[in-house]
């Protein structure tokens, strides 16, 4: 017999999903018999698969230790690139119980795009575990994540999820757009007044970039971007951008395409400029910073971020950049 006691973790998700996780090679009908022949119990009952689990649930595998273990994939896998990747001091700037708010630097992806990549979420991962928050055992029921994405070249607020609570609740809030977003960038140009653009935006997915028009075309959706201007002279303005929707390269292409590219972008931005600020400050990565959140009503279990506003410092060479140009 095997004894899983429920973590908040874990909470929240159904025993079904939750068995198909720790038995991940059994099929559904080996659960589904097993729970009516209470093999399978929830604290020491009798269950049908549905239930939610709370915690410290207990769950109780009535079966061979070799059953269990036929039935599991290994692990091995993860926990040997957790172990022997070059971990990364994680800048957290707010946790609870359910989530942390990280400052991702510039340079780090925010999720993997290939198998071998090592993404914010592998040192979440490894930052869980070695603050004793999660285990490997606990690896193959719950997989910790992150609720919003910023390009690899993006510095900035990622909000992450270390329990399910925490990964679908604040899921659901960034998607309906209850958080107000607000980034800080350097544009070439002086712009001098605040202003709303929209347009639409298509995406070249071959090619990863993305195109902006005024009128709509098909497959393209509607942005909208609100921005002020901080700092500015003749050459550069330091932006406050607020993000009315939220899609791919949009703050980037938006203010590219009205013709205040920000700088240091290799895709979108002004190749002379950036040539000058690589060579002036060795600038490796485009000026835009997730500066800002803000929170509004938040549910039970969030309540530490109601009406909150979070901020991200920017990176050491943003500094230095506005110090000296503005």
């Amino acid at each position: 017999m095997r004894e899983l006691k429920i973590g908040k973790q874990e909470a929240g998700q159904r025993l079904d999903k939750f068995l198909e996780k720790y038995l991940d090679t059994a099929p559904k009908s080996f659960f589904y018999k097993m729970l009516r022949k209470k093999n399978i119990t929830l604290n020491d009952k009798k269950a049908e698969g549905p239930e939610r689990l709370a915690v410290d649930d207990v769950v109780k595998l009535w079966l061979s230790e070799e059953t269990i273990e036929n039935f599991r994939s290994k692990k091995e896998e993860t926990s040997k690139v957790l172990e022997t990747m070059e971990t990364e001091e994680l800048d957290v700037i707010f946790e609870n119980d359910h989530v942390l708010l990280i400052n991702k630097p510039a340079g780090m992806l925010s999720q993997k795009a290939q198998k071998d990549d090592v993404s914010l979420i592998e040192h979440l991962t490894n930052y869980l575990i070695e603050t004793k928050q999660l285990s490997y055992e606990q690896l193959a029921t719950f997989r910790p994540g992150i609720c919003n994405r910023l390009d690899r070249n993006t510095s900035g607020i990622i909000v992450a999820g270390k329990s399910l609570f925490g990964l679908q609740t604040m899921g659901e809030i960034i998607k309906h757009r209850d958080i107000d977003k607000y980034y800080y960038c350097i544009v070439k140009g002086k712009v001098e007044k605040k202003q709303m653009i929209d347009g639409y935006l298509f995406k070249h997915k071959n090619r990863n970039k993305v195109t902006i028009t005024s009128e709509p075309v098909e497959d393209a959706d509607y942005i909208k971007t609100e921005y002020e201007p901080i700092k500015s002279n003749d050459n550069y303005t330091l932006l406050r951008v607020k993000l009315i929707t939220g899609r791919s390269h949009q703050i980037r292409a938006h203010l590219q395409s009205i013709g205040h590219p920000i700088i240091g972008d290799g895709k979108y931005g002004d190749v002379r400029v950036n040539k000058e600020m690589r060579k002036k400050y060795k600038l490796k990565h485009h000026l835009l910073h997730s500066r800002e959140l803000h929170f509004k009503a938040m549910p039970e279990g969030l309540k530490d971020l109601e009406n909150k506003v979070i901020y991200a410092p920017l990176p050491d060479y943003f500094e230095a950049i506005i110090k000296h140009e503005f």
